[in-house]
């Protein structure tokens, strides 16, 4: 039964996409500066959405370990951590291409790209600790305090274009804003892309808490097997 919803929030998630895709491409008229490489910000943007919401959730079920010494809010957290890391390098991927188009290079140390920088390697590091650490307790433990961190990190980006005006554009979008900074036809489809974006992540996010809970229980038969 798991298997099968997951299988239906996928596929809606995928005609969601190919959908937003036709409409963007073809629905929607250039933009009067940029022409048509703007169109990236409906990836661009919503990736950083969903990494945004990945890291509070993952922050969250961190906390969580650290008072209650639950194992699978561990296990949550780790899932929750790797769709987070892929979507934080689609935010940092998409938007050097955006920048190379646009400003002409492909890279500068901009505030809110070197938070958003900090961020990517706070969560590789805690990839690597979590690899290097074979004992369950003290892995979660370790894991849960950089898991804060980074939450900590990921705050300070979503923030950074509001302390410091420097070469990133401003906040556009409605709810930041107070409305009139972006079209209302092209803000409906950026929400409408972090939808099925978001649908999607949820769905790897569910198969690797599975898979995370069938490692675990492989590595406790193997201890128990060793014991012996």
């Amino acid at each position: 039964m798991r298997e099968k919803i997951l299988t239906a929030v996928g596929v809606i998630a995928g005609i969601y996409l190919v959908r937003n895709v036709y409409t963007m491409l073809l629905g929607l008229p250039d933009e009067a500066a940029q022409g048509a490489i703007y169109r990236i910000m409906f990836f661009h943007i919503p990736s950083w959405f969903v990494c945004f919401l990945s890291s509070f959730f993952a922050g969250l079920a961190s906390v969580y370990y650290l008072i209650k010494k639950d194992l699978r809010a561990d296990a949550l957290a780790v899932s929750l951590t790797e769709i987070c890391l892929v979507f934080c390098a689609l935010g940092l991927a998409t938007g050097m291409i955006w920048a190379r188009i646009i400003w002409g290079i492909w890279w500068t140390w901009d505030p809110r790209l070197t938070w958003a920088f900090i961020t990517f390697v706070i969560y590789c590091s805690y990839l690597m600790l979590r690899g290097a650490l074979d004992e369950p307790s003290e892995r979660a433990r370790l894991s849960a305090a950089v898991s804060v961190l980074a939450c900590i990190s990921v705050s300070v980006t979503y923030k950074a274009i509001d302390w410091w005006r420097t070469q990133h554009p401003s906040p556009v979008l409605s709810f930041r804003t107070g409305g009139g900074n972006i079209d209302p036809a092209m803000e409906s489809l950026l929400f409408q892309n972090f939808f099925a974006l978001a649908l999607l992540a949820s769905v790897l996010i569910a198969i690797r808490y599975g898979q995370e809970q069938n490692q675990r229980e492989l590595e406790s038969l193997r201890r128990q097997v060793h014991a012996y």
